[in-house]
């Protein structure tokens, strides 16, 4: 596992992961006694407790990736290279059920947030194989299609970008609602060419009408195959909502402070303003698109965990071995997980048409 740490040596660091110029980066707090270092802003325990979740969601997705190249499952999509971002806003989600929470509308990178929101890895493994135990589709969809009613997680879809177009009724029903609960989607930088993006800029912003939604952007520089520097005309792509009078922000998604800080302030801004923010985060594709591509490490990627990692052993926060250690652990338990997987039972024949329409069971016809 020290292998991973080289990669940092020659890793290209484009514009896409660099901290863009942001006038709404929050400012830099003044250093309690219980902070860990000169160069954290966030106490110790805090940064052990992300650097915990980063290597659990890591490893879970590489287990999945293992799984699928096992043939012990048919595809695999996911979230490495996000970690940075995503586990900062699953730890900052008003979680729970209802209007008085946070509503999530997730595309399908989603683990690290999932994971650090309380998903048991060995549910995703079960989406992967397709099992019958599979908690979020009965095994009758692709992994990383998360939906759990009890957090708010709104089913994920393969359709691209149409989270962007659903998250409005949400973002209705808090507006008239009230209270702190806000929307939460999330979608990619290609997907945003979609109209269904364009849709929720306009209905989120609607003068007087203004919806309680955070807009997430995270962009990874690629559209499947297609460099998005032959895409995108404008310098940021949060640069689009500045024309609807909307807040916007751009910040390094592969720093796991400048992600905690950015998205208090926007969380903060939106339950207290209940209007919406457009964040766009910067981060890595560490496995490619998906397995259409392969899913092999991509090493001149900027790796979240491996920079975290560096400063945290710098600091004496970590040290090698514990993190080496850490990771061990998780390795062999996902290991586990899966071959536990491996011998659950597959969905009856019979329960295919099942949940068409809202409490079906069986041919609606």
């Amino acid at each position: 596992m020290r292998i991973r740490s080289i990669y940092a040596s020659f890793g290209r660091i484009m514009a896409k992961n660099q901290s863009a110029s942001n006038t709404n980066v929050a400012p830099i707090r003044p250093k309690g006694p219980s902070q860990s270092s000169s160069n954290f802003r966030l106490p110790k325990a805090q940064l052990i407790k992300m650097h915990d979740l980063m290597v659990k969601s890591r490893v879970m997705e590489e287990r999945l990736i293992r799984m699928y190249k096992q043939s012990q499952g048919y595809f695999w999509l996911g979230g490495p290279g996000e970690e940075a971002f995503q586990i900062p806003l699953g730890m900052q989600i008003l979680k729970g059920q209802g209007l008085d929470h946070d509503y999530m509308h997730f595309h399908y990178r989603a683990g690290p947030t999932m994971i650090t929101l309380g998903m048991d890895p060995m549910d995703a493994m079960r989406q992967m194989q397709n099992t019958a135990t599979d908690p979020f589709s009965g095994g009758r969809n692709f992994v990383s299609h998360y939906s759990k009613r009890e957090w708010n997680v709104v089913p994920v879809t393969s359709t691209i970008e149409t989270q962007y177009l659903t998250a409005i009724g949400t973002g209705i029903a808090q507006k008239k609602h009230g209270g702190k609960g806000i929307t939460i989607v999330t979608g990619g930088d290609a997907g945003t060419a979609e109209g269904d993006f364009a849709s929720c800029l306009v209905w989120s912003t609607r003068p007087g009408m203004e919806l309680p939604m955070l807009i997430i952007v995270t962009n990874n520089g690629w559209g499947i195959s297609t460099d998005a520097c032959t895409q995108h005309g404008e310098k940021h792509i949060a640069d689009r909502g500045k024309a609807f009078g909307m807040k916007t922000m751009t910040i390094n998604g592969l720093d796991v402070e400048e992600s905690w800080f950015g998205l208090e302030e926007a969380m903060n801004y939106i339950r207290k303003e209940r209007k919406p923010v457009l964040l766009e985060a910067k981060v890595s594709r560490l496995y490619g698109h998906s397995s259409a591509t392969g899913a092999n490490f991509v090493g001149n990627e900027v790796d979240p965990l491996v920079e975290f990692e560096t400063k945290l052993e710098a600091e004496g926060i970590l040290s090698r071995q514990d993190m080496d250690d850490l990771r061990e652990r998780y390795t062999a338990e996902m290991l586990d997980m899966s071959k536990r997987v491996k011998e659950e039972p597959m969905p009856d024949p019979s329960t295919i048409y099942d949940h068409t329409f809202y409490g079906q069971k069986g041919k609606f016809f």
